[in-house]
């Protein structure tokens, strides 16, 4: 059978880097092909190259045998191959059926949608995607948005569909739906690109998985001969612990208390209603939920950066409301935040400045007004090598680390102050699997030294790896909060879709 896509010798430079280097890859017609790999591995690169946003230096895209021609993401969508990205490219304020007619040649500058809604009708009932052609993007879900994504491709007469990242804003429960569109997909002869960094998805959900590291394949397999453990050594060069080893702690008195909490969004609506939770010393609590429930906006009124509209936050029995930030932190509280670059550096700043951030006006860094360069060297010194932080100097910036070292410089920062309480948002977010690996560690020492942490994160996987209890967090609500020994994915992702039979 003549492949549906070969990619071959594929190699792209760009200055200084190899980000791809002679690699080669092959999808069947009706295969889902999963690619693994790191962050820089050249999984992006590729996939570009593929879809016409780059040209390749060297190698050939050949598509049913024959050159692809494909120069742009128009002649990739005329070639039938489609993309979806993990951030959706829709319009919010248009209606579906809209949004999949926009950009079809013939509609001219008036968008055309007769006869579009009927045909997303009839896609809709074939691969059981529930899409409502009227309905406007902006009152959908993340699921239905990404269900309305696929049913583009497929009104494009897409015969190769690139997904990165599908899963990861999904409940379990929209995870077994997509897994049976995107089979119903390949029964049909559609071959697909499954991008993830979730392992044990691919293990149910693929044909064949290639694995990618520094630009080269370092592996392909089929997975009735691999594991969990395999795939990610293939991934990062070296074995990996995927479960973090999680010893018996005795938990002691409230450190952080959360008490009937209530929180304005942005946009000045209600996005926390009366939430109530407590973490313990010595213990790990996760808040799982599907992104914009109401848990960044919980994180930031916790820490000081979001006014409270009722309630109350306490401290080791300390009310720290209506404190600010600079007084929130000094009563015990460090903050990993979901928004690395935005709220957690500086990117101009070097890493030292960066690990100095909050205590630079302090002893033992500053005296009368000036900066102690020595101790500030030897401080920052001993944090870049307890927390491994991979730099080529203290004075680089902190914004030419890699994502998993930006990371470990924050909690560094945060950690260095032994906190009696840490809050951590999307803590392994957009990381390697090697950083995730040593970030998890990191969480359980700390919840081993006594600290109250409290995790907040959309990877259901994390959660329930880390957490000695787990909150399940709806539209603004805690529904539900269990023993890790009463949590099964069903019944968190139940919760996570904001059904509360089952609290």
């Amino acid at each position: 059978m003549t492949p549906l896509l070969e990619l071959t010798g594929i190699t792209k430079r760009f200055p200084g880097v190899l980000a791809n280097d002679d690699v080669h890859l092959e999808v069947a017609p009706g295969e889902i092909h999963a690619l693994l790999g790191e962050n820089g591995a050249g999984k992006s690169t590729l996939m570009n190259i593929l879809y016409g946003l780059y040209r390749p230096d060297g190698g050939e895209v050949r598509l049913n045998g024959e050159p692809s021609g494909i120069a742009s993401p128009a002649d990739a969508i005329e070639a039938g191959v489609g993309m979806i990205h993990q951030h959706f490219m829709l319009v919010p304020t248009l209606t579906v059926a809209e949004n999949v007619a926009l950009g079809l040649a013939g509609n001219g500058v008036l968008l055309d949608t007769s006869g579009v809604a009927e045909r997303v009708g009839e896609l809709s009932s074939r691969y059981g995607l529930s899409v409502d052609p009227e309905a406007y993007v902006w009152q959908l879900a993340v699921g239905e948005r990404q269900r309305v994504e696929i049913v583009k491709a497929l009104y494009r007469d897409c015969r190769l569909l690139v997904l990165d990242e599908p899963t990861a804003v999904l409940t379990p429960i929209e995870v077994e739906e997509l897994f049976v569109t995107l089979r119903t997909m390949a029964t049909d002869g559609v071959g697909l690109i499954f991008i993830t960094h979730k392992l044990g998805e691919v293990l149910i959900l693929a044909d064949r998985i290639t694995v990618m590291r520094d630009g080269r394949v370092t592996g392909e397999t089929v997975p009735s001969a691999t594991s969990k453990g395999e795939l990610a050594n293939m991934m990062v060069g070296r074995p990996v612990q995927l479960a973090p080893d999680r010893p018996m702690v005795e938990m002691g008195a409230v450190r952080l208390a959360i008490d009937g909490l209530s929180v304005n969004g942005d946009r000045g609506t209600e996005a926390v209603n009366e939430c109530g939770l407590e973490v313990r010393s010595g213990e790990i609590v996760g808040i799982a939920g599907v992104s914009g429930n109401g848990q960044r906006e919980l994180a930031e009124a916790v820490v000081g950066l979001r006014p409270v509209v009722a309630g109350r936050v306490a401290i080791d029995g300390v009310d720290v409301t209506s404190m600010r930030p600079s007084q929130v932190r000094a009563a015990g509280l460090a903050y990993v935040p979901e928004e690395r670059m935005r709220d957690g550096v500086v990117a101009e700043f070097s890493v030292a400045e960066n690990l100095i951030l909050v205590d630079h006006d302090r002893p033992p860094f500053c005296r009368r007004g000036l900066l102690r360069l020595g101790a500030i060297a030897d401080h920052c010194r001993d944090l870049v090598e307890r927390f491994m932080v991979k730099t080529p100097t203290l004075d680089t910036r902190a914004g030419n680390l890699s994502g998993g070292n930006i990371q470990k410089l924050i909690l560094a920062r945060e950690l260095s102050s032994e906190p009696g309480v840490l809050l951590a948002s999307q803590p392994t977010r957009g990381v390697d699997i090697g950083a995730a690996e040593y970030i998890h560690r990191r969480l359980i020492e700390e919840r081993g030294r006594g600290a109250a942490v409290l995790v907040i994160s959309e990877d259901l996987d994390e959660v329930l790896a880390l957490s000695d209890r787990i909150a399940v967090m709806s539209e603004g609500r805690i529904l539900a909060v269990m023993d890790r020994s009463e949590a099964t994915i069903q019944r968190i992702g139940l919760l996570m879709a904001g059904s509360e039979a089952v609290a």
